[in-house]
C-alpha cells in the first residue's frame, strides 16, 4: 500500500472508531433491517445496457487538487446529473480528504434521484456497508489496493447480503486476481493512489486481462468524449467521471454536452 493510501486508511480506522462509539454496530444493523425488503436499483444492469455508461460523480474536493466545488449542493447537482442523462451516480462520502458526507446520498435521494448511486469511500469495515445501505446507496466501492484478498472477499459477500452491488477497483496487473471474487463490476482506476498520477492508458492495457463477461468500468482522468468512444471499443461499459464536470459552472449541462458528443 502506498504512503498516501496508508495515511488515508489509517485516518479511516480512526473515523470508524468514532462512528462505532457514537452508534453501536447492532443499532445500525437494526436501522438497516427494514430496508432489506426493498431491492436497490442495479448499477450493473444499467451500465450493461446504457449507450453512454456515464457514472457522474459528485466530488467537491480531492487530496491532490483541494477544493473543486466547495459550494456544490448534494440536493441540486446529483439530480441535475440524472436529468441530463447520467446512467448512474457516484457520491464521495469521505469527509476529511474529499469533502464528502453520507448525508449527501440522503439529500440526493430526497431531491428525487432514483438511478443507482455508488457509495464512494475507502471501505475497510462491514460497518461502512451498513452506513451505505442506510443512506440510500445502491453499490459500494471496494479498492483492491487497501484490502487483503480475504478482506475483499468477505466485504463483497457482506455487501451482497445487504443487497448492495460491488464495484471492485483495481489498478495493476497483480490486483486483477481480485476479479476472481466475481464482483458485479470490475473497475480499472487510471489514477495511481500512491502518486495520484493519472494515465487513461491503464484501462486499455488491463481491459483484455479481465473476464470477457465482466462489466468493465474505467475510472479517473477521462475528459474527452473520444476517449470514451475508444474505451467502449475496448470493451468498457461504464465511465466514472467527476472532476471534468464538477469544475464547470453547470455540471449537469457539462454532462449533457459530453454525452451528446459520445453518442453522436
Amino acid at each position: 500500500m502506498s504512503d498516501i493510501l496508508q495515511e488515508i486508511v489509517a485516518h479511516k480506522k480512526m473515523e470508524l472508531e468514532a462512528f462505532k462509539a457514537a452508534k453501536a454496530f447492532s443499532l445500525l444493523e437494526y436501522e438497516v433491517e427494514p430496508l432489506l425488503a426493498t431491492p436497490c436499483p442495479s448499477m450493473r444492469d444499467v451500465l450493461m445496457t446504457s449507450p453512454s455508461g456515464i457514472i457522474s460523480e459528485f466530488k467537491r474536493k480531492s487530496p491532490s487538487k483541494g477544493w473543486i466545488k466547495e459550494e456544490g449542493k448534494a440536493d441540486i447537482i446529483p439530480l441535475s446529473y440524472q436529468q441530463n442523462g447520467a446512467s448512474a451516480l457516484s457520491i464521495l462520502t469521505d469527509e476529511h480528504y474529499f469533502g464528502g458526507k453520507n448525508e449527501f446520498i440522503v439529500k440526493a435521494r430526497q431531491s428525487g434521484v432514483t438511478i443507482p448511486i455508488l457509495y464512494k469511500n475507502f471501505v475497510i469495515d462491514e460497518y461502512q456497508l451498513l452506513q451505505a445501505r442506510l443512506c440510500g446507496a445502491s453499490a459500494v466501492l471496494l479498492i483492491a489496493a487497501c484490502l487483503t484478498k480475504a478482506e475483499c472477499r468477505d466485504l463483497l459477500h457482506k455487501a451482497h447480503d445487504l443487497g448492495l452491488q460491488v464495484l471492485l477497483e483495481m489498478h495493476s496487473e497483480p490486483e486483477l486476481e481480485y476479479a476472481d471474487f466475481q464482483p458485479d463490476m470490475c473497475g480499472i482506476n487510471n489514477r495511481n493512489l500512491g502518486t495520484f498520477i493519472t494515465k487513461v492508458e491503464n484501462s486499455f492495457r488491463l481491459a483484455e486481462l479481465l473476464p470477457n463477461d465482466a462489466c468493465k468500468v474505467s475510472e479517473s482522468g477521462i475528459s474527452n468524449p473520444q476517449t470514451v468512444r475508444e474505451l467502449i471499443s475496448a470493451g468498457f461499459n461504464g465511465f466514472l467521471i467527476g472532476e471534468n464536470f464538477m469544475k464547470t459552472s453547470d455540471p449537469g449541462a457539462a454532462l449533457r454536452d459530453f454525452i451528446n458528443e459520445v453518442t453522436k
